[in-house]
């Protein structure tokens, strides 16, 4: 089954050129577009994407608003993919807080804007960790967000290279232990941190300073 996209940008050539470069892949459909985020949640509801594809910045709901909409209002919400002029934007930063899965560049070429909703479809691996790094930078110490958590030797283990950006694959070759004991490892990492997702898990050891930006 291909890989469903919604695009949602008040760019209409932004649109366009998103299309056009997702629609040349075999792997990849294009099922929908929106000009606001205030279009979002029917168009998901109705189109059951698997990865929306949405413009941090849009004049009447912003990508950080639609986003916390969509995670709290759908009940099996898609993977949520920010699209921005710049890197170091804070909306950026507040958009993966509210529960975005990566973002990408505009500037992006065809082949990383192919391999960014690959990798966030999958949810195996965390999408430019180190934008995500610098971001963390600049806007993180907003408190403990590990307190209490009380992660195993070997599972604050695996967070750090959750952290560095390894996929399951890698982290077990890393750790020299099966690929499914690693998703066992992320699984209860996200559990006891109340994440959602690696990228929630990852900004949340950063800004605890359990993993220090650089």
């Amino acid at each position: 089954m291909p890989v469903t996209v919604l695009l949602v940008d008040d760019e209409p050539l932004v649109r366009a050129g998103l299309r056009a470069v997702l629609e040349a892949q075999p792997d990849i459909e294009v099922v929908g577009e929106a000009a606001d985020g205030a279009a979002v949640i029917p168009l998901v509801r109705q189109l059951r994407p698997d990865v929306v594809a949405m413009d941090v910045r849009m004049p009447l709901l912003d990508g950080i608003a639609a986003t916390r909409a969509v995670l709290r209002t759908v009940a099996e919400p898609p993977k949520i993919l920010v699209v921005t002029t710049f890197e170091d934007d804070e909306y950026v930063y507040e958009a993966l807080r509210a529960g975005a899965d990566g973002f990408l560049l505009k500037r992006a070429r065809p082949a990383e804007i192919v391999h960014a909703v690959r990798l966030v479809a999958e949810g195996e691996s965390l999408l430019f960790p180190a934008s995500v790094r610098q971001l963390a930078a600049r806007y993180g110490e907003r408190g403990d967000a590990l307190a209490g958590a009380r992660l195993t030797e070997r599972e604050a283990e695996v967070l750090r290279l959750m952290a560095q950006g390894l996929s399951n694959a890698e982290i077990a070759g890393e750790l020299v232990i099966g690929t499914e004991t690693v998703k066992s490892h992320v699984g209860a990492v996200l559990a006891k941190l109340g994440a959602r997702d690696r990228t929630q898990a990852v900004i949340a050891a950063y800004e605890s300073g359990f993993v220090a930006p650089r």
